[in-house]
């Protein structure tokens, strides 16, 4: 198939994946950054000024970035996974999987457009964040970077639980028992420097944590963990992830029957 082709079934893909949720904005958009404000009016106003200062910041600005890529993390995964199993239980996957187009051109279009709907609710924190305290870039290429590799990974992640998933609860467990407690445990509200050895060995091991130091650091210049680390950790797994969706659209019959 020509490029062109390719390129304008891309943009069809992702064209329909940005309406979908741009379409119902009260139900993706405004609960999950409602949510997050929550949290900045709880921390930011409440609870921060008893706990004091965090590595230099004051609470609120310590957990901003923790939450905004929070709010990243869980839009894209939820995103792509609603989308590519209604396509599946509706069968109007198959159509596609049977035509001539690639299938790396089928799933870089469900990718990217639940990197736009990450990508957007982050960005609508952020904007609300400012409400709360005042936001200080200290590294604008590390912050946009670790942002896209995050919200890429995890819109790979809901791909892939899409594919095994066999009912509509199937695509919740994942969310529930991983994705939330990941995140929560992924140093979101705190610094591993404040957990016994132990526990920071042990916190070493959930992924989510290497994201949100590295996005901390493109804000406030600080961070846990070593940044090339972080972002080869985030590289290796999106690799990983990205490998796996593919080998599944070429070999998962259950996509096909």
């Amino acid at each position: 198939m020509k490029l062109q082709y390719q390129w304008r079934a891309f943009i069809t893909i992702l064209t329909r994946e940005v309406r979908r949720f741009t379409r119902i904005w009260l139900q993706t958009i405004l609960p999950p950054a409602i949510t997050v404000m929550l949290y900045f009016v709880i921390f930011g106003t409440l609870i921060g000024p008893r706990i004091g200062d965090m590595d230099g910041f004051s609470y609120i600005e310590f957990v901003v970035p923790g939450l905004i890529m929070m709010s990243v993390i869980t839009n894209s995964y939820s995103n792509v996974v609603s989308s590519f199993y209604s396509q599946k239980f509706q069968r109007s996957v198959e159509e596609m999987l049977v035509s001539p187009l690639p299938n790396y051109v089928i799933l870089t279009g469900y990718i990217v457009g639940g990197m736009a709907r990450g990508l957007c609710v982050g960005l609508v924190v952020t904007l609300m964040s400012l409400f709360f305290t005042e936001l200080k870039l200290h590294s604008v290429g590390v912050t946009i970077s670790i942002v896209l590799f995050t919200s890429l990974l995890f819109s790979l992640a809901g791909f892939i639980n899409a594919v095994h998933a066999q009912s509509f609860d199937d695509v919740s467990i994942i969310p529930t028992f991983v994705l939330t407690p990941l995140t929560y445990l992924g140093g979101v509200f705190y610094s591993i420097s404040l957990l016994p050895e132990f526990w920071q060995s042990v916190s070493l091991l959930n992924p989510v944590l290497y994201m949100v130091n590295a996005f901390r650091y493109g804000f406030l210049g600080i961070s846990d963990i070593s940044l090339s680390v972080a972002f080869a950790t985030v590289l290796i797994f999106s690799a990983m992830l990205y490998a796996y969706s593919l080998y599944l659209m070429d070999h998962n019959k259950k996509l096909r029957t």
